[in-house]
């Protein structure tokens, strides 16, 4: 449990209103880490008020007690989100479906319940940088991983420089953990209820309301690298997978709405990915198989 109580917390805040910030974090069995994202956010140290938003995805572990003690101490700024049935097995999207609708806060900064920040400074810096730059819809910053042995030299490919709203509308990679963005999200469009990685979803429909800026002067975000991750650790072939499914789903989501640049973007990289899982030897076999079959039944047809 934080030394910070929530007085201390509260104490710098210029106002007592509704929360500017909300913080919302997706656990699911991190007993292990929990309690080191929630001390995280609890050592913001900011002149505006913020609340943080925990939901436990019917965690087994033991990781929803310590959730409930943390509200339970921090009943003016912790609120916890308890499912009794897992939610992510059934569908994806759970920051959208259950975090979004419940965040009062203008903004939204996004860490997950394995990972944790180390700047006590960061939220305050972005959303200064947001309320100051209204052509930006979203900050982020670097991210270090690490594991149990200690920090792990690998990129997992997030942005290190600003980028464009269109940039934002193809999905570019951010390190989720370290992201603060305008919070303009009301209704999940229904094409996208399918997608496996929110995250994508997120960026991509921020594009629609501004570009993204990198904060280079905030300390990276500690990114926890462990056999439960839910992409991480993945197979390959399961990454794939995870992404074609989600670029199909932006494939959908632009075609409906006119935005034919986007739309044949999400297509092709949905060909590309689609002919990496399958492997080229396997697609021709496939077209082989088909036009053989057609060609039998209209030889059938005309005999």
């Amino acid at each position: 449990m934080s030394n910070r109580s929530q007085a201390d917390v509260i104490s710098t805040w210029l106002r007592s209103t509704e929360p500017l910030v909300s913080v919302c974090c997706i656990t699911y069995n991190h007993v292990s880490y929990i309690s080191e994202a929630i001390d995280s956010f609890l050592m913001q140290e900011t002149s505006f008020p913020f609340e943080i938003l925990v939901h436990d995805d019917a965690s087994t572990d033991g990781t929803e007690k310590i959730i409930l003690a943390y509200a339970e101490n921090y009943p003016g700024i912790i609120r916890a989100v308890i499912q009794t049935e897992n939610q992510y097995s059934k569908a994806g999207l759970i920051a959208h479906r259950f975090l979004f609708p419940k965040a009062k806060g203008k903004y939204i900064a996004l860490c997950e319940g394995d990972d944790y920040w180390t700047d006590s400074t960061k939220l305050q810096k972005q959303v200064q940088f947001l309320e100051d730059h209204p052509e930006y819809v979203i900050t982020y910053t670097n991210s270090q991983p690490f594991d149990e042995k200690g920090l792990v030299n690998i990129d997992f490919g997030g942005a290190k420089r600003d980028v464009s709203a269109d940039e934002l509308k193809k999905g570019i990679p951010m390190y989720t953990l370290t992201t603060c963005f305008r919070n303009v999200f009301r209704e999940i469009p229904m094409d996208l209820l399918s997608a496996k990685l929110g995250d994508v979803i997120i960026w991509s429909l921020l594009g629609a309301y501004g570009k993204g800026k990198y904060l280079a002067d905030i300390l990276p975000a500690a990114y926890r690298v462990h056999k439960e991750g839910v992409f991480s650790m993945q197979s390959e072939q399961q990454k794939i997978r995870m992404t074609l499914i989600t670029s199909n789903a932006l494939f959908a989501y632009y075609n409906r709405i006119g935005d034919i640049d986007n739309g044949l973007y999400f297509g092709e990289q949905s060909i590309k990915l689609f002919i990496k899982l399958i492997g080229w030897n396997r697609l021709i076999t496939m077209i082989t198989e088909k036009i053989l079959t057609r060609l039998i039944q209209m030889f059938k047809k005309f005999r």
